[in-house]
């Protein structure tokens, strides 16, 4: 027998065994196949990770939000038929004001003349101020980041084929937190529709502003459009508590305590739209406070 042919075969078996040995490796390490089966869905996660969840930036771009191409298309058109609509919102109002008479109408002008000249500078500025508050609100995200507990996605998700002997509840724990992030990802996707929508209608909901009779429909709009800003930083605070908890753990089940903050996450908008109807509560109780207060000194 020729001792190179044999030398070979041998060489073309161990190719064949380590061909094998790796094919079945993963099935000796559960997280491995954990990992595997999460790389498309990590895929949603580090896409809008630092595009949606981090920062309210023109997603395309990375510059200002208001830089969006489709805001920038929209609003200047929705700004003409506001200022159009504002002319004849003055007319209306300057004939009401002739006609209404009364200690409680809301058509005089002294109430009228600002609300008029509030609606004009809204319409028209509308934009910057709305960069504004999306700055303020990413500064405030920028500040939470400082704290330095915000996870590395690429770098946490290497960590799962570190651990060999991580439990099977821990593994559970990885996926179950994953795919929370993901449907967090999801849910900032809708968000960023929602204040490219916000923006864009802007001036009409300046326009509204100016009637007493519309006020609450712009207030609807600001509430929204705060509540849908604002979560962003608030629930960045509460992600970085959890995985704060989470590094200064020393369990199996360590993965538990960022997934709690997964889930308080999800509450944070309805938290903020409980605070808001309380904050409507106290403004209805002053405003009936007040009334009382004009009925007596109008009887006095």
């Amino acid at each position: 027998m020729d001792p190179g042919q044999v030398l070979g075969d041998l060489q073309n078996l161990v190719v064949q065994l380590t061909g094998i040995a790796n094919a079945l490796f993963p099935f000796a390490h559960p997280n491995l196949i954990v990992k595997t089966l999460l790389d498309d869905s990590l895929g949603l996660l580090l896409k809008v990770w630092s595009g949606f969840i981090l920062h309210t930036t023109d997603f395309e771009t990375g510059r200002d939000f208001t830089s969006n191409a489709t805001i920038q298309n929209f609003e200047p058109k929705v700004r003409l038929v506001a200022n159009a609509a504002l002319t004849l919102v003055a007319i209306w109002a300057s004939y009401r004001i002739m006609w209404s008479h009364g200690l409680r109408s809301q058509f005089t002008t002294r109430i009228m003349l600002p609300r008029l000249l509030l609606s004009a500078a809204l319409i028209n500025f509308a934009l910057p101020l709305i960069q504004a508050v999306v700055q303020a609100s990413n500064a405030a995200c920028d500040a939470i980041q400082t704290f330095g507990t915000l996870p590395d996605w690429p770098g946490w998700l290497h960590n799962l084929e570190l651990d060999p002997s991580s439990g099977v509840l821990q593994i559970v724990s990885s996926a179950v937190l994953i795919a929370g992030y993901d449907v967090l990802g999801i849910a900032y996707l809708i968000r960023y529709t929602i204040l490219i929508v916000l923006a864009i209608t802007a001036p009409l909901a300046a326009l509204l502003f100016t009637l007493p009779e519309t006020h609450h429909v712009g207030k609807q709009w600001s509430s929204l459009f705060l509540t849908n800003l604002l979560m962003q930083p608030m629930q960045l605070f509460v992600l970085a508590i959890g995985f704060a908890l989470e590094r200064n753990g020393y369990t199996p089940v360590h993965h538990l305590f960022a997934l709690a903050s997964l889930l308080v996450v999800f509450k944070v908008p309805g938290a903020m739209g409980g605070a808001e109807k309380v904050a409507h509560k106290l403004e209805s109780a002053l405003k009936s406070g007040f009334k009382a207060v004009e009925h007596a000194v109008a009887r006095a």
